[in-house]
Formats: structure tokens, sequence, C-alpha cells
């Protein structure tokens, strides 16, 4: 039996890839159980989060979701996209990340991702460095977070 990595339909190479091409996920609804779950397994069980009382008298009148959660979601819904699966060698860092606006329960999260750089390696011709502008965005529009995600990235094996 040999080891090989299971190539998604939509997987994309280094040489496939060109600045300004973009994606758009579909839609994740931010559940009670979403905030909860993630408030017990990161520790972030901050009463804005989690005492409705307390929130209710913050700017933002109620309780809102954490924001590396909505990262996290983030994550699993560009992955979703299926361009990196198996031609991604190592996720390598965020960039400018900022979290723009509140994620509360009931809203459903979106992702859109362009392209905006892609660097052959100089050293290792087989791999480059893929930086993508990422947004998460509402159901009304609204850009809660964005940033730069950058990805290390095989060439085509062909």
């Amino acid at each position: 039996m040999t080891d090989t990595i299971e190539r998604h339909p939509a997987v994309r190479y280094l040489d496939q890839i060109s600045v300004g091409d973009a994606w758009r996920t579909g839609g994740r609804t931010i559940t009670e159980s979403d905030l909860v779950t993630f408030g017990t397994w990161s520790g972030d069980m901050h009463p804005l989060h989690t005492d409705e009382e307390y929130a209710r008298r913050t700017e933002f009148g109620g309780r809102i979701f954490q924001g590396p959660g909505a990262l996290a979601i983030a994550f699993g819904l560009e992955m979703s996209l299926g361009w990196k699966m198996g031609s991604a060698i190592a996720f390598l860092g965020i960039k400018e990340w900022n979290l723009l606006g509140p994620v509360r329960i009931g809203d459903t999260l979106s992702v859109r991702e362009e392209v905006v750089e892609v660097r052959p390696s100089s050293s290792k011709p087989d791999r480059g460095i893929v930086t993508t502008k990422v947004q998460v965005v509402n159901q009304n529009g609204v850009v809660c977070q964005e940033g730069l995600w950058v990805v290390l990235l095989s060439r085509s094996p062909e």
C-alpha cells in the first residue's frame, strides 16, 4: 500500500493560481452550541459571551460569539473550497487580521477569498507561497473579520 494524499476535485497547485483568483464559500449559521463549545474548549468564558444581562449593558447590546471562534469557523469554511486539499504543504501564518464587527448567535457566516500574491520559491522549485485576502462576511454582507492568510503550496506533480 502506498501513502498518498487524497486530492480534492477542486485542488489547485502553485502553477494554477493567479493573482485575482477568487472564491466564496457557502454559509454556516452560528449557534448557541457553537458559542458554548468554543468557550468550553478554549476557556474563553467571558461574560460578554455567556451572560446575557452583562452583555446587554455593553456596546454590543447582547452576547456575541468569540472572535477566535469565528476565525476557526472561517478556517473550516475556507477548507471546504477544496483548492488546497492535496496541494498545501503548510499553513504559514496570518497577517493583519482584524476583527471589524461582532458575530452573533444566528448570524450566517461565509468566507470570501482572493489571491493577492503568488511567489515561487527561489530555493525549492517544487513549491511557492500564496497569500490570500480572506474576509468573514455575515448574512447582511458586513465584513466581520479580515486579513491575509499565507500558505506554502506545491507545484503540480505533472
